[in-house]
């Protein structure tokens, strides 16, 4: 992968300064960059997807006018690590978002956590302001709730949202209810100044953080100043809701109700930036953190399509997402790239797009997909598929190899918690932690998206797959070195303290 890295690099950069027009007009300010981030939405929910009821107009019309990604992949089966993997360029394991307390357990950043985002990250709006970059996150933060890890402390200029998903509501004693902020001020919390009903599922939630990003971008344009606008919205996370216009129009339920009010924001920001004039100068990407979250299904959990189980998972349907990319003038109309893409490359494409290199003191798991989008080349990588600190799988072309199997426990799956409703496959959706690293089981995706039929151990096949997996595998690891588990301590009294001042509130 290094190697590759070296020598595309100055094809690399060839392509991106061609595609601003650098090369024949100058140095113009640098395009302006607008990441989609959804919550637990589903590589299904989509109409451009194959979503039978067809109720994402703005998003399947997103991708006729750009690329769509059918094989693209989240960082980690949960919130919190994927997040941190898209700011990062990084796996979980390196950047420290993960827990080691438990084999293959998944974790992520509740109130009472108390690790963060470590200071020895670069994180992408910190490279961006090199590049005179105007950084806006607007929804959910999610790497770390204490006051170093706030994110104008990590390189965004303004912040609308929470440092969690909606939780709730709490009876702010024992656990307060979680708060909202803008930029350094917490200005209400939700169920209190920003009500959720959850009986009705009405909130206005949605229609509030599009609205910063629409401030937003007038804003910089009038200003001429390039941005980023990091829109992290939540309102597909259980407990899913929507604004009154939007409640019971969907043939799906509550849930639909939600995708159906985000894909209008999106066509509201798109047509924002066709009407300033600046879409050809804006590159955007849309897709989600993890797979549809299951468990919550189905009135308050997306679809996965045809792939296996969802969220916390490393099956398909746990780590494979909606992927479109945007950029009118540059990447060309109605494509499908079947690279198989991962969420870090958007900190590595992002820098790219600004004109940036990222850091090289660091290993960077992300790639840069413009030769993809604006040449449509291919590259050759693995995906790699952790939960906590135990690599699971890998994804190597069509091929994937599972060296662990786990769902969820025998205890919590009686209790009624199901990540794989429906979804039985014998010897593979496990309630024990199955070792397979021997003998992994090995599946074609293209021929078997559901992981239902592992291929023969004495085939052919197999055995060439095993062997180049195998060593994609000794490569990782040997270069491997883990973060500090930022997951693994939660402290009951952060709460209560939480109760009686704003811990987020000062500089």
């Amino acid at each position: 992968m290094a190697a590759y890295a070296t020598a595309t690099r100055g094809l690399q950069q060839l392509l991106v300064l061609s595609a601003l027009g650098l090369l024949v007009t100058g140095t113009p300010r640098p395009p302006n960059i607008v990441l989609l981030l959804m919550d637990d939405m589903g590589w299904g929910d989509l109409g451009v997807y194959g979503e039978p009821s067809r109720e994402t107009p703005n998003l399947d019309q997103m991708a006729l006018e750009g690329m769509l990604f059918p094989n693209f992949y989240s960082a980690n089966p949960l919130c919190s690590p994927s997040r941190a993997a898209l700011l990062t360029g990084r796996l979980p394991i390196r950047n420290g978002f993960y827990t080691s307390n438990g084999h293959a357990r998944n974790a992520y950043t509740p109130q009472e956590i108390m690790g963060g985002i470590p200071n020895s990250e670069h994180l992408l709006p910190e490279l961006l302001k090199k590049a005179g970059y105007t950084n806006k996150i607007v929804g959910k933060w999610h790497l770390g709730h204490r006051p170093q890890f706030h994110p104008l402390k990590h390189g965004f200029d303004e912040w609308f949202g929470s440092p969690n998903c909606h939780f709730g509501p709490y009876d702010n004693k024992v656990k307060p209810n979680i708060p909202v902020y803008r930029d350094w001020e917490m200005v209400g919390r939700f169920y209190e100044e920003f009500p959720i009903n959850l009986k009705t599922g009405e909130a206005n939630l949605t229609q509030l953080y599009l609205q910063e990003a629409l401030d937003f971008i007038r804003t910089q344009h009038a200003r001429q100043s390039p941005f980023f606008l990091y829109w992290a919205i939540d309102a597909t996370h259980a407990p899913v809701y929507a604004s009154r216009p939007f409640l019971g129009t969907s043939h799906r339920g509550r849930y639909g109700d939600a995708v159906r009010e985000i894909d209008d924001s999106v066509g509201k920001i798109l047509s924002l930036l066709q009407n300033l004039g600046i879409s050809k100068n804006t590159f955007v990407f849309f897709t989600s953190d993890n797979g549809a979250a299951l468990i919550s299904a189905p009135k308050e959990g997306g679809s996965n399509g045809p792939f296996l189980c969802g969220k916390q998972t490393t099956f398909e349907g746990g780590m494979r997402e909606p992927a479109i990319a945007w950029w009118p003038g540059h990447i060309a109309a109605g494509q499908v790239s079947h690279q198989l893409g991962s969420i870090m490359d958007l900190f590595t494409t992002s820098l790219s797009v600004a004109g940036l290199k990222p850091p090289s003191d660091r290993i960077i798991d992300g790639l840069d997909l413009l030769p993809t989008m604006l040449q449509g080349h291919v590259m050759d990588r693995p995906i790699f598929y952790y939960r906590g600190n135990t690599l699971m799988a890998v994804t190597l072309g069509q091929y994937k190899a599972h060296f662990w199997t786990w769902t969820n426990s025998w205890e919590e799956f009686r209790q009624g918690i199901d990540f794989c409703p429906g979804q039985n496959v014998s010897g593979v959706t496990t309630h024990t932690q199955e070792e397979h690293t021997e003998l992994p089981l090995i599946f074609h995706l293209g021929r078997d998206p559901g992981e239902r039929f592992p291929l023969s151990f004495a085939s052919a096949e197999y055995q060439d797959v095993l062997s180049r997996i195998t060593q994609v595998v000794q490569q990782h690891q040997k270069s491997l070195v883990p973060g500090q588990p930022q997951l693994n301590v939660c402290n009951q009294a952060v709460m209560l303290t939480k109760v009686k001042i704003i811990v987020l509130g000062g500089k």
